[in-house]
């Protein structure tokens, strides 16, 4: 069938992936921070789910990444995953609500096109537009009670936001590992550097967490690691990195309303506004690449009438 052509089923489950699964991570990081050091709480999520897929694909014959695709793999791992998550995690430990981190990190496409000046991209007015909306909108964010009573957690998320976003545009550039492994390298080495500055910072357990602090870290080994990071490395490869990145505008919601529904968080009116704006400069942001042709045959670039 023509629609099933247009949308294959992979690139379906991946932008699934990333709408809800990774909507509802900020949640189970809320969950996990409580019982979990934060820096640990990442660092043992990415050790374990890249344990499990790296042990997966060498079972399965798919060769080993070499020294280049080792060392690519390391620098994309450490500022998506120990700087961009980890960031996360400690900001959210300090207090922030989930659906706020969920809102911060949503300016992550913003900060995408500011990078991709590094690599010699050119921005149109209404991707201008959108870029000085977005700043708009993260002031107003941080006008709301929950960040000004966290000015810590408000620099973390904002630092987290514009790593991912220029590992996410380097990526692209670098010497990766093929599929999955790209993945499973990734998660290995940001895992230990977030152990590493777990140590650094004297993070410990003051006591065994409970069931519902395993079944955290388990959820996000499984659903927030292995299945939704990498349906997001498998967009990065396979659509635009604005379309890969559109996650910004459901993420907040989802996490908005799970935060709401089952951790009783309240957004103030200020953050309200601010998520507004926000989605609104991601919008104008995502537009012209959307429209774009794509860049090889068979690959899914969405139009203007699917962004919402």
């Amino acid at each position: 069938m023509p629609g099933l052509r247009r949308f294959p089923l992979p690139l379906v489950g991946a932008f699934f992936a990333l709408y809800v699964i990774w909507g509802s991570t900020y949640l189970v990081i809320r969950i996990g921070v409580q019982y979990w050091p934060p820096l640990m709480l990442g660092g043992i999520r990415f050790i374990v789910g890249g344990t499990l897929m790296y042990a997966f694909l060498r079972w399965r014959g798919v060769p080993a990444p070499t020294w280049p695709q080792w060392k690519a793999a390391g620098i994309i791992g450490i500022l998506l995953l120990s700087f961009g998550n980890g960031a996360v995690s400690m900001a959210e430990h300090t207090g922030v609500a989930s659906g706020v981190a969920a809102l911060a990190v949503a300016t992550v496409p913003l900060f995408t096109l500011l990078c991709g000046y590094f690599w010699g991209a050119r921005n149109t007015r209404l991707e201008w537009a959108g870029i000085v909306l977005g700043l708009i909108g993260i002031a107003m964010l941080n006008l709301g009670s929950n960040l000004q009573s966290s000015p810590l957690g408000a620099v973390l998320l904002i630092g987290a936001a514009a790593a991912w976003a220029f590992g996410s545009v380097w990526s692209k550039h670098l010497p990766l590992p093929q599929g999955a492994m790209s993945s499973a390298a990734q998660m290995l080495v940001g895992g230990v550097v977030l152990l590493i500055g777990s140590a650094l910072t004297g993070e410990h357990l003051e006591s065994l967490p409970p069931l519902e602090g395993w079944l955290a870290m388990m959820y996000l080994v499984v659903f927030g690691s292995i299945v939704a990071f990498n349906a997001y490395m498998y967009l990065l490869k396979n659509v635009r990195p604005a379309a890969a990145t559109s996650y910004a505008y459901v993420n907040p919601a989802v996490a908005v309303l799970l935060g709401i529904v089952f951790a009783g968080e309240r957004i103030g009116i200020a953050e309200a506004l601010a998520m507004a704006v926000i989605i609104s400069a991601v919008v104008l942001i995502g537009l012209p690449q959307w429209r774009r042709a794509p860049e090889r045959p068979g690959v899914l670039v969405p139009t203007e009438s699917r962004v919402n």
